[in-house]
């Protein structure tokens, strides 16, 4: 069994490895990743990326098919970036949902006064339109990782789910234009 995994670049898309740094530029955008080279190594050669485990381990050959995963989805961020869209679905009090700056405002949710509020990280971009939130980055795991606090924000307990389903739900995940 090869416990190397070697993939190619695409034309528009220049990654440089240097010191345990990713760095992938496209034509959208530019990402760039810390990989701790102690038991993994990452080689540019003639338009393609090998990354191999310098031991034969189980835990450094996982490690390969990890990192491996991770660079395939930055050169894909950087050329389209992922959307994650969410649907707000009220039944007992309308939602009101907001952005102002660099902040995601959710009013009214259950009749509550105090708004609740998602940060949204630079790099991610958030549009709402009419019950839709669509979220868009370059980077998979900061796209996956707002939408899943927006959901969460609007998390309900100590009330019957079946009854109350109130709330803002991711409904489609993942790739990008």
């Amino acid at each position: 069994m090869s416990t190397d995994k070697s993939f190619s670049v695409p034309k528009d898309v220049a990654v440089k490895i240097e010191q345990g740094k990713v760095i992938v530029k496209g034509p959208k955008a530019e990402l760039q990743r810390e990989f701790p080279s102690k038991v993994i190594e990452a080689v540019i050669s003639n338009e393609k990326i090998e990354v191999k485990p310098k031991n034969k381990t189980a835990f450094a050959r996982m490690l390969a098919g990890t990192y491996t995963s991770h660079i395939k989805n930055m050169i894909m961020g950087v050329q389209n970036p992922f959307i994650y869209t969410l649907k707000i679905v009220f039944t007992h009090f309308p939602i009101t949902v907001a952005i102002s700056g660099s902040e995601l405002q959710v009013q009214n949710f259950l009749g509550e006064k105090k708004a609740r509020k998602v940060t949204i990280p630079s790099g991610v971009k958030v549009s709402v339109q009419n019950d839709l939130i669509k979220i868009e980055s370059a980077d998979l795991e900061l796209a996956g990782k707002t939408a899943t606090l927006i959901e969460t924000a609007t998390r309900i307990s100590g009330r019957d789910r079946r009854v109350f389903q109130d709330g803002i739900y991711i409904t489609q995940k993942g790739k990008g234009k």
